[in-house]
């Protein structure tokens, strides 16, 4: 990928982790980025192609950070919560796919089954260490919910008072 791809999937996920897959436009992200509107869709013709790519990247890079907490000596659960906790206290915004998936009904088919991705993939890592599938809806549910709380609330300290019994 360029430099210029990478500026754009950032500056769109940052607008769609703030004000959602409608809360954007290809001419907002060129003035974030500093090119011409004409440059975005260059690199995604569409907004569908443009938050399918910003939540497939997501997907991956946060199933890769589950991975290095696991080889960091978490267990599957503890992985999970403390990549949320990261990001929610890093980035102080919703889970990207969890703000996406919120009005899923309202997503470009694309943009769609890459949200469902995120999910899907987590109940299947879940279950591949030995969880339940019930047991995995409950996790995914319980750090999304909790993550969506302290949000609201904006106070962080939900966050880990929520998944508390995860832990």
């Amino acid at each position: 990928m360029s430099e210029t791809t990478d500026a754009i999937m950032d500056a769109a996920e940052e607008r769609i982790r703030r004000a959602g897959y409608s809360g954007f436009s290809f001419r907002e992200i060129a003035v974030d980025v500093g090119v011409k509107s004409a440059s975005v869709h260059y690199h995604f013709p569409t907004k569908e192609k443009l938050a399918a790519a910003v939540a497939r990247r997501y997907t991956d890079r946060f199933l890769a950070a589950v991975d290095h907490q696991i080889a960091g000596g978490d267990d599957i659960v503890e992985a999970w919560r403390q990549v949320f906790r990261v990001a929610l206290h890093r980035d102080g915004r919703m889970c990207l796919c969890g703000a996406l998936g919120a009005t899923s009904q309202d997503l470009a088919g694309e943009v769609r089954e890459e949200v469902k991705r995120f999910f899907l993939l987590g109940i299947d890592k879940l279950m591949e260490a030995g969880l339940s599938q019930n047991s995995a809806l409950q996790v995914l549910a319980t750090l999304e919910g909790a993550m969506l709380t302290a949000n609201v609330l904006e106070d962080p300290s939900m966050f880990d008072n929520g998944t508390a019994a995860l832990a």
